[in-house]
């Protein structure tokens, strides 16, 4: 399950993503709506992660957005605005859910999951495929045929965030962003994303999976059956 977390407080936004990453989630941060924006016009999430009071406004607008643009996205607002009247309005404007900061992680959690279940009725939700590839997303259990890939942690989050952007050319820095987070901006090299990639790419020709993964060069790489 892919997540977008829409909060400015960057030490709880950097606890929150850390657990939901140990439960096997892909989360990834706005800090504000100009960047939550752009990257809900260019990535697909399951769940959006919302703070109501933003440092460009207010959280309520991309509510309005999400859920006019993104019909099938989820949004959980969490909020330090504790009064009935802005959970009421949160719920009726769309909101899937409304939690009140602070809250337990292992809460947020279970509220990801019940939100989930709603509209995921169907177990083959939960599978996410492309041609001989599937990865099961509540196990991440990853098969090609009947093949299981003893896949790392970060193979299989690098495998899922190609297969989600497929035929996208993502950048070296993109792809390091996603799976280490936004202190790799303070790197000056992020050639150690080679090493994950090269060793997804064996365990995938080994399994008998084909090598969608095409270098494009000087921009990065890109995911296609083409």
């Amino acid at each position: 399950m892919k997540i977008i977390l829409v909060e400015d407080h960057k030490e709880l936004a950097s606890n929150i993503i850390n657990f939901l990453q140990q439960e096997n989630y892909i989360c990834e941060w706005a800090p504000n709506l100009s960047q939550a924006r752009d990257m809900l016009s260019m990535f697909e999430y399951d769940c959006v992660l919302l703070d109501i009071t933003l440092p460009d406004g207010s959280g309520m607008t991309l509510l309005n957005e999400i859920k006019s643009l993104y019909i099938t996205t989820k949004v959980i607002i969490i909020s330090a605005q504790n009064s009935l009247d802005y959970k009421i309005l949160g719920l009726d404007s769309g909101a899937d859910d409304y939690i009140t900061k602070p809250f337990p992680l292992p809460e947020l959690h279970s509220r990801i999951k019940a939100v989930m279940r709603r509209g995921n009725i169907d177990t083959a939700d939960e599978l996410l495929v492309f041609n001989e590839i599937m990865i099961n997303m509540h196990s991440m259990e990853c098969k090609i045929g009947d093949t299981v890939i003893n896949l790392t942690k970060k193979e299989i989050n690098l495998l899922i965030y190609f297969i989600n952007n497929k035929n996208r050319v993502l950048s070296r820095q993109a792809i390091a962003i996603h799976l280490w987070g936004d202190y790799t901006y303070n790197l000056d090299n992020v050639d150690f994303i080679y090493q994950h990639l090269k060793n997804l790419r064996r365990k995938i020709s080994e399994s008998g999976g084909n090598d969608y993964v095409k270098t494009v060069y000087g921009l990065g790489y890109k995911w296609s059956d083409s």
